[in-house]
């Protein structure tokens, strides 16, 4: 039976999520705009071509302006506020029931897999009709070969449209590719950012173990925030970019006959533009993946500490 403090402890740590996942979408959405308009132009046969990241965001900003990066961005501070409070705030209770009694501060893979896991498996039926909504909205830019009439001139359109003439199976569109996603991807990203933190801190304490100044205490919890988030951030993208492609092929294709089958989609891809069509967008993306995801860590990490739950315990 759970006590007052235990339950106020868990409501603390998914307002400490929720904080991390607007942090991400802030920082890091127009990276994402890039990222999508890449794989699912230069993953098709014939269309539009970007040569690169670069000029891909510079005809962003010369057709569109700011406005053009943040294309979806509703739908997807929507999308990572629910993600970033379930993920952070149920991957913290998942791993403390996990690992049960054991006192030890080095991470327990066996608790920090299955926990990371579990969470990607669940916000994955969250996140999917967000991203589905937010891809959508960023590939019908005015470099897009979507016809006028079939443009959505809104996200709340985008969500009616697709109701009304694919119903709810249509808003989950792409759900196997973002369950492994995030299953997957969740699984390194959680194991990088605790082991690559447990061995910062363990240098940075035998350092610094003389000193008791505090600011120098909360701008280091800072700098390992940055760094453990940010190499987090690129290993879950290069574990998984390339089902993430296939996630976006699926979710923007015009025809809502067409496959849903990831692994066969990257076939195709593979067929027509190689191993390179798989990686689309890696640019944009690692560019994204330590920025967004340092800010998101930091974000977690500082809110929990504001709300009383991080006792300071490294």
């Amino acid at each position: 039976m759970r006590t007052e403090t235990q339950t106020s402890s868990a409501y603390k740590e998914y307002i400490a999520g929720l904080a991390g996942g607007l942090a991400t979408v802030a920082v890091g959405h127009p990276f994402d705009t890039v990222k999508v308009k890449l794989q699912k132009h230069n993953t098709e046969t014939h269309g539009i071509k970007y040569k690169n990241a670069l000029q891909c965001s510079t005809r962003i900003l010369t057709n569109e302006g700011v406005k053009g990066l943040y294309r979806g961005a509703t739908s997807s501070f929507l999308g990572m506020a629910f993600e970033g409070s379930i993920s952070f705030g149920l991957y913290s209770q998942l791993k403390q029931s996990l690992q049960g009694e054991l006192n030890s501060s080095k991470p327990q893979l066996q608790a920090i897999i299955p926990a990371a896991a579990s969470v990607g498996s669940i916000i994955s039926f969250i996140l999917c009709p967000s991203e589905l909504v937010k891809c959508r909205m960023q590939v019908q830019g005015t470099d897009s070969l979507i016809s006028r009439n079939d443009r959505y001139s809104s996200t709340l359109d985008c969500v009616s449209k697709t109701f009304k003439n694919e119903g709810v199976k249509g808003i989950f569109r792409g759900g196997s590719a973002t369950f492994l996603r995030e299953s997957v991807g969740n699984s390194v990203f959680f194991s990088c950012y605790e082991y690559s933190r447990y061995y910062m801190r363990l240098q940075l304490d035998s350092s610094l173990s003389g000193h008791r100044d505090q600011q120098l205490k909360v701008l280091t919890d800072v700098g390992v925030g940055i760094v453990s988030g940010g190499l987090a951030g690129v290993a879950f993208w290069l574990t998984v970019l390339p089902v993430d492609v296939a996630k976006t092929v699926i979710q923007t294709a015009a025809n809502t006959k067409s496959s849903r089958n990831p692994f066969q989609i990257l076939g195709s891809i593979y067929r027509k533009t190689g191993f390179r069509g798989c990686y689309a967008g890696l640019g944009p993306t690692l560019a994204r993946a330590f920025p967004a995801n340092a800010a998101a860590i930091v974000s977690w990490e500082l809110t929990a500490k504001l709300l009383g739950i991080r006792p300071d315990r490294d």
